[in-house]
């Protein structure tokens, strides 16, 4: 008889995560063996039972997933690491496979789906939810630069310039001319539209 394939579940939301737990469980050949809240109890998790896989929520309270898919990477190179999001963005996903995550799939997935993919995983094969992968291909690469998109997202929590100046070591003309030359890059009319958009395609 074949090992069952190990599960660390990282999600912040206890129903979810629970719910999750409970459907993998009915899955043959599968074994959640340990539960995470946030990214660093992700990570302490993943040193501690060294499982096959972690399926990790895109945004955990203290760190996105893709980082701690990342710093699991790093500590235990022998565990695959997926994502499941109910922010499925282009952006992210492109993220997310750049890091060497091996599956990417919306919340909305049926458990035979979400068995399927963490096996998919295991086996060193990539899972990714083909809806979600038509639309990264759609949206092309980000526009903005690294630095355009620290201010934009800055901007995003509605901080003024002279805010967004300090906690980016910038000075407050050099902000507005990030700001103004993100809003041409993105065709918005003004700040607040530049983070609509960019937050559509995950750009931000």
């Amino acid at each position: 008889m074949t090992e069952p394939i190990t599960v660390l579940l990282a999600e912040d939301e206890h129903l979810i995560r629970s719910a999750l737990r409970a459907l993998l469980s009915l899955e043959d050949g599968v074994d959640v063996v340990a539960e995470a809240a946030t990214g660093d109890e992700a990570l302490a998790m993943a040193r501690a039972h060294s499982p096959d896989v972690a399926v990790l929520d895109l945004q955990l309270p203290d760190l996105d997933g893709i980082a701690v898919a990342e710093a699991i990477r790093d500590a235990l190179p022998g565990c695959r690491t997926m994502i499941v999001t109910s922010h499925g963005r282009p952006g992210y996903l492109k993220r997310a496979l750049a890091s060497g995550v091996g599956g990417f799939l919306p919340k909305t997935v049926s458990a035979q789906v979400l068995a399927d993919a963490v096996r998919t995983v295991h086996g060193g094969g990539r899972y990714v939810d083909p809806e979600l992968a038509a639309e990264a291909i759609g949206a092309g690469d980000s526009p903005l630069t690294a630095r355009e998109s620290d201010v934009l997202e800055l901007a995003a929590e509605g901080a003024p310039v002279d805010e967004i100046a300090a906690r980016a070591a910038l000075t407050p003309g050099t902000v507005r001319n990030y700001l103004s030359s993100a809003a041409s890059k993105l065709s918005a009319a003004n700040r607040h539209e530049a983070v609509h958009i960019a937050r559509k395609h995950g750009w931000i």
